[in-house]
């Protein structure tokens, strides 16, 4: 479903996807910005958009395993990515987590 009145379907693709890459770099460009404090507050984090990119993959019948994808999105190996940045959930975390888990 196309909502940008006057642009064609290519067009508004390649919008979102330039959309799509800026908001990853913006997140690897905010490693500070832990996963937990994107799903309390926005129900989605860089493994979500990982996960979505995997799934897009899968449904046109590409190779490309969780890793790679996790890659893609975090610029580097996603175990590298926890070791450099991030840090443990802090109690308010975990909780204000685990009371939104029933909804996600």
């Amino acid at each position: 479903m196309n909502q940008l009145p006057g642009i064609d379907d290519r067009t508004r693709d390649e919008l979102e996807a330039e959309v799509l890459r800026r908001l990853v770099q913006h997140l690897r460009d905010r490693p500070q910005v832990q996963n937990i404090d994107l799903m309390n507050l926005a129900d989605f984090c860089r493994n979500c958009l990982s996960n979505w990119l995997k799934d897009a993959a899968d449904a046109r019948g590409l190779a490309l395993t969780k890793e790679q994808s996790r890659e893609a999105v975090y610029g580097m190996p996603y175990e590298e990515w926890k070791a450099r940045h991030q840090s443990e959930a802090t109690p308010e975390q975990q909780a204000a987590f685990a009371e939104r888990q029933p909804k996600h």
